[in-house]
């Protein structure tokens, strides 16, 4: 069983997996999936032509040299088939990569450049490469399987189920090729993005735990250690949740994470704050803090935001000049906000099996989530009576929402957008106009 839980709600619900970023960190990476469906399709073979050795050896002991003989002519047509396959999956996958940069290339520089990870990550992408470059593994392995004896009687393999798999992942290829332009030209349709930014975000913000019962973070006494960062620079991506628990509770000790997922940590900074009792051994922590050069969705629950805000100030700017998508990313900033306006945030806590809290894991507060996903866009926006009245509509809806003691940064931002208005608005006219709050922006 596992040594940790998180509570959600009122129960103790999910339990992250332990391998959970590992996982999280081969999606980021391409080319885990073509490797593995290579080296699948390998033993795949090697089971293949077995089944033809003993389905040649089944027809030499009973003598059916007629039977053998059709096999043969068959293997004749099933070459020439499998030869022409494999021609045909190297220029498949010229094409895919083809499409691939050319989607990526164009969402980097009309969205933001963070949004190819959405690419990287993408299953179908991912499964097309992968069955693809497998095809083509699969035919060159077969073409070796083919026998130049004329023989029935001396003739030792017929790839007869090697050439079946072969023209059934060919039909896997088709299928998938077709999916995989589907899905491409989705992502490269910026609601689509949009959408997809969202659902990560969620997806996070549903891993979280709650806090329940009482729990704070606040009483965790005096700190007796700290844990300096070992490794290279860059971006902390994600902890290893499962093992800094399971460290914690077999030490005796709290662990407080000292930046948040997102901040970028040089060697020598402290990481970890130990409670209540002594450091644990530096070899038990180690792979416990994972660094990279970039910001990944696991456990960063801030990420989707700043991609959001990025969007739409690509949007504004007077290169792109396109005012919806700015709406329509401010749609999703506010439905992200609604559904933590009364969610308990500052902190994460983990507690381990006896439910005692064994980490604490910082989160972005209220205030500072409602400034990553307003400040720039509200900066840019005066000019653009699209966005202002969306952005007010958002304000309003989630004022409703909050609680009383969240409404002062909403209020704060609907206030300098009510200045920003009033020192560009040519006209009065103009100024109650783009005062007028509208959900569609100007509807």
């Amino acid at each position: 069983m596992s040594d940790w839980m998180v509570t959600q709600g009122s129960s103790a619900g999910r339990r992250p997996r332990a391998l959970s970023p590992l996982r999280e960190h081969l999606r980021d990476t391409f080319w885990f999936a073509p490797t593995a469906a290579m080296v699948s399709v390998f033993v795949v073979w090697v089971g293949a032509q077995v089944l033809d050795a003993a389905i040649v050896d089944a027809l030499q002991e009973d003598r059916d040299y007629e039977t053998l003989d059709e096999l043969l002519r068959f293997a004749e047509d099933a070459k020439a088939v499998v030869t022409a396959v494999g021609s045909a999956m190297m220029t498949f996958i010229g094409v895919v990569f083809s499409i691939s940069l050319v989607a990526v290339q164009m969402a980097s520089g009309q969205f933001t450049p963070r949004v190819v990870r959405l690419f990287v990550r993408s299953r179908i992408t991912k499964a097309t490469f992968a069955v693809f470059l497998a095809t083509f593994v699969l035919t060159l392995l077969v073409l070796t399987s083919f026998d130049s004896v004329e023989d029935p009687r001396a003739v030792t393999s017929v790839p007869l189920v090697q050439s079946v798999l072969t023209l059934g992942m060919v039909g896997l290829s088709l299928l998938l090729f077709v999916l995989y332009v589907n899905a491409t030209l989705r992502l490269m349709r910026i609601s689509h993005v949009i959408a997809r930014i969202a659902s990560e975000s969620f997806r996070v913000a549903a891993s979280m735990p709650v806090p329940v019962g009482g729990q704070e973070a606040s009483g965790l006494g005096a700190v007796t250690a700290w844990v300096p960062h070992e490794g290279r620079a860059g971006v902390l991506r994600d902890v290893h949740v499962a093992r800094l628990v399971r460290v914690a509770r077999k030490h005796g000790v709290v662990l407080r994470l000292i930046p948040r997922i997102g901040d970028f940590v040089v060697p020598g900074m402290p990481v970890l704050a130990v409670h209540g009792g002594p450091v644990p051994p530096r070899r038990v922590l180690r792979y416990a803090i994972s660094v990279g050069v970039e910001r990944t969705y696991h456990q960063d629950l801030g990420f989707g935001l700043r991609q959001l805000s990025d969007i739409a100030l690509r949007a504004l700017s007077s290169a792109i000049n396109d005012p919806t998508t700015a709406v329509q990313a401010l749609d999703r900033v506010v439905q992200f906000l609604a559904a933590l306006s009364r969610r308990p945030l500052d902190a994460a806590l983990y507690q381990d099996r006896a439910g005692a809290v064994r980490l604490v894991q910082p989160v972005p507060r209220w205030t500072e989530l409602v400034d990553l996903g307003f400040t720039e866009v509200r900066m840019s926006a005066p000019g653009n009576p699209q966005v202002c009245r969306r952005m007010l509509a958002g304000l309003d809806d989630l004022l409703l929402l909050a609680p009383p003691e969240r409404r002062e940064p909403l209020l704060r931002h609907r206030e300098l957008l009510r200045q920003a208005i009033d020192v560009t608005a040519s006209t009065p006219a103009d100024r109650e106009f783009t005062l007028r709050p509208d959900r569609q922006g100007i509807g």
